[in-house]
C-alpha cells in the first residue's frame, strides 16, 4: 500500500531537512571558497564523498506519494515517477547496476547489527597513524604530545583496531603491532558496532543509495557521523584547542574511561539509525524481513 504525504506535510519536511543541515553545508562551502582547511570537519565531505548541495536535498524515500508534487519541486525530481496525484519514488527506478552494492550493504548492515560490540581500542587508531613517523597526516595541526610520549602510549597498549579504513593509514611501524592484519576482503569478519568508524559509516550507507533513502534518515546519519568525528579527533594526539575541541586524554586512565563512555553512547545512538537503514534497504530490494546471505567483500565498493 502506497503511503501519501499531503502537500503541506512534505513541503514542511523538505524545509526542515534543509534547515537542519544548511549550517554544515554552508560551513563547508565557505571554507572551500576561502581555501581554509579543517582537520575535523573536512572528513565529513572528503572521506565521505557527498557534496554539500546534495546533502541538502530531501527525499521521502521509496513508496511515498507526494501530493501535487512536480519534478521542479525536488532536486531529485528526475528520479521520481509522475502520477495524476503527484510524484512517487519507486524501488523499480533504482539503477540495476547498483543492485549488487545495495545487496552487499544490506548484508553488511545486518551482520553488524547481529554481532556484539567491542569497546577496548581506546581510539588509538589516530595515534597509530603518527606513531614513529616524521610526516603526520594533519601536518598543519600541532600535536599536543611529543613523539616520544605518543610512542609510549601506543606501546603501552595492544593495538586492537578492527576497522580496515583506519588500519590502512597506520604507519609502517604501527601496523605490525595491531592484533589483526586487516584487509578489505575481511571487512565483514572484523567490523563491529562498538567501533566509532563503523558508527560514522552509517552515513555512507545512507547517501550511497540517495534518494532511495529518506531525507530524515540521511540527516540523522550525517549528524551522528558529525558527533562521532568530534569524539574521534578529541581522542587523537592532535592539539585542537584552536577549533574549540577539548582533548580526551586516552594516555591516562581517566581519559580511557571517558573515551569508552563516549564510544558506548555513540554505539547506542547508532542502533536505531542502523535498524532504519536495514528497513529501508530491505524495502528498496523488496526483501521484506528476509535475511540475505553475507558475502565476504563488497562488489565494486569504493570506500574513499
Amino acid at each position: 500500500m502506497t503511503a501519501v504525504l499531503r502537500e503541506a506535510e512534505w513541503r514542511a519536511r523538505q524545509a526542515d531537512h534543509a534547515e537542519r543541515l544548511r549550517p554544515f553545508a554552508e560551513d563547508r562551502v565557505g571554507r572551500m571558497a576561502r581555501q581554509e582547511k579543517h582537520p575535523v570537519r573536512d572528513f565529513l565531505f572528503e572521506y565521505y564523498s557527498f557534496r554539500p548541495a546534495h546533502l541538502l536535498r530531501w527525499s521521502p524515500g521509496v513508496g511515498v506519494l507526494l501530493e501535487n508534487a512536480r519534478p521542479a519541486d525536488l532536486e531529485w525530481g528526475r528520479d521520481f515517477t509522475p502520477s495524476p496525484d503527484g510524484l512517487i519514488l519507486t524501488a523499480e527506478s533504482f539503477p540495476t547496476h547498483r543492485a549488487s552494492f545495495a545487496g552487499w550493504a544490506l548484508s553488511y548492515l545486518e551482520g553488524i547489527a547481529a554481532r556484539p560490540p567491542l569497546f577496548g581500542c581506546f581510539g588509538l587508531h589516530e595515534w597509530a597513524m603518527v606513531y614513529r613517523e616524521a610526516h603526520v597526516r594533519h601536518s598543519r595541526t600541532p600535536l599536543r604530545l611529543s613523539p616520544q610520549r605518543i610512542a609510549a602510549a601506543v606501546e603501552s597498549e595492544e593495538l586492537c583496531c578492527t576497522h580496515y579504513d583506519a588500519y590502512r593509514f597506520f604507519t609502517p611501524a604501527a601496523a605490525p603491532r595491531n592484533r589483526h592484519a586487516l584487509s578489505r576482503e575481511a571487512t565483514n569478519e572484523f567490523d563491529q558496532r562498538g567501533c566509532i568508524h563503523v558508527t560514522m559509516d552509517l552515513y555512507r550507507y545512507a547517501y550511497k543509495v540517495a534518494p532511495w533513502v529518506s531525507g530524515g534518515l540521511l540527516a540523522d546519519a550525517f549528524l551522528l557521523a558529525w558527533e562521532s568525528r568530534q569524539v574521534d579527533m578529541r581522542a587523537s594526539p592532535y592539539d585542537l584547542a584552536v577549533y574549540g575541541l577539548t582533548p580526551i586524554p586516552i594516555e591516562t586512565a581517566d581519559g580511557k574511561a571517558e573515551y569508552v563512555a563516549c564510544q558506548r553512547a555513540l554505539a547506542t545512538k547508532a542502533v536505531p539509525v542502523r535498524a532504519r537503514l536495514i528497513e529501508e534497504y530491505r524495502r528498496l530490494l523488496g526483501r521484506g524481513d528476509r535475511i540475505a546471505p553475507r558475502p565476504t567483500s563488497a562488489p565494486g565498493q569504493r570506500w574513499s
